[in-house]
């Protein structure tokens, strides 16, 4: 899966897993047979809203500076290691280059762990942000329409060739049928395009 791709879909996958979660521990107020029920696909409002695509773009350059870094130590370690190999083992060249070495080593090493774990913060203020403003957007359109319930659709992409992945789309996936309802993701979407400055800064 190339980078471009896996970016957007990793960030879905988050916030997806948050709604169906808040959803789950929600307790319905109305009759189910009488009430006025909505749905959303959050995954679909994800993949098309402008904020993601903005919001993508961003991380994606962000990683490709991060890569860049990780890849000219890289280079460097190679060299070094070709001048280790050069030398006479022991000697006090041999022993210099070789600290060095291990010095670049760590750095990378040290570089890989800071670099995986800002994008991976990075990934979750962004599902947390996100996520706040589709409830918000949601509760109020469900009140303007006059809606009970809002359930979250999303419709899963078959075939599933990881078995993580399958699991994860059972076990998601709760809306089986919605006949009749009331399917709000293109106003949420809407909503969530007019939002794309507060949301990017």
């Amino acid at each position: 899966m190339k980078v471009k791709t896996v970016i957007p879909v990793s960030l879905i996958c988050v916030v997806v897993l948050f709604v169906v979660h808040e959803f789950s521990l929600a307790q319905p107020t109305a009759d189910v047979a009488t009430a006025k029920i909505g749905l959303l696909s959050v995954s679909r409002t994800l993949q098309e809203c402008q904020p993601t695509a903005t919001f993508g773009a961003k991380l994606k350059a962000e990683s490709d500076q991060m890569d860049a870094a990780e890849k000219a130590l890289e280079g460097e370690i190679t060299a070094l290691t070709g001048g280790v190999r050069a030398l006479v083992r022991g000697t006090d060249d041999y022993m210099a280059q070789y600290k060095m070495l291990l010095q670049k080593q760590g750095e990378l090493k040290g570089l890989q762990e800071y670099n995986n774990t800002r994008k991976g913060l990075s990934q979750q203020r962004w599902a947390e942000k996100v996520y706040k403003e589709v409830l918000r957007i949601t509760k109020e359109l469900a009140a303007t329409k006059g809606l009970d319930l809002v359930l979250e659709r999303s419709e899963p992409q078959f075939p599933i060739p990881v078995a993580d992945q399958l699991m994860m789309t059972l076990s998601t996936h709760k809306v089986l049928y919605g006949e009749g309802c009331v399917d709000i993701t293109d106003e949420v979407i809407a909503e969530l395009d007019k939002l794309e400055s507060k949301l990017i800064n």
